[in-house]
C-alpha cells in the first residue's frame, strides 16, 4: 500500500492504492479544507506536493479545467480529484 508522509510532524499514513487523497487523509483523521464537499468545485482542498508527483494519477478534465482557472501552480493537486498510486510526501499551509 502507498504510504502518505507529511512535510510537517504528522504520523506517515498507509492508503489502498487508487484512494482519492482527500478521502484517504479524511479516514487517517486529517482535516482536509474543503466547501464542496469534495465535489471538485471550490479548489479549497488543494495540497502541495512535496515529494511522488509521479506516484499520482493525472489530472482528470475537471482538475485540468480548475488548475486553468484558478491557476493552480504545478506543485499543487486539488486532493479531491487526486488518486494515491504510490508512495508520496505533502504539505497544505492550514496543518
Amino acid at each position: 500500500m502507498p504510504t502518505i508522509s507529511f512535510q510537517k510532524s504528522l504520523p506517515s499514513i498507509e492508503v489502498p492504492k487508487g484512494k482519492k487523497l482527500m478521502d484517504a487523509l479524511f479516514d487517517a483523521g486529517i482535516p482536509v479544507a474543503s466547501s464542496c464537499g469534495g465535489v471538485g468545485s471550490c479548489t479549497k482542498c488543494r495540497i502541495t506536493i512535496i515529494e511522488g508527483s509521479q506516484n499520482l494519477s493525472l489530472p482528470n478534465e475537471l482538475e485540468e479545467d480548475l488548475r486553468e482557472m484558478y491557476e493552480i501552480p504545478t506543485n499543487e493537486r486539488v486532493s479531491c480529484q487526486t488518486e494515491v498510486l504510490g508512495d508520496i510526501r505533502i504539505d497544505t499551509s492550514y496543518w
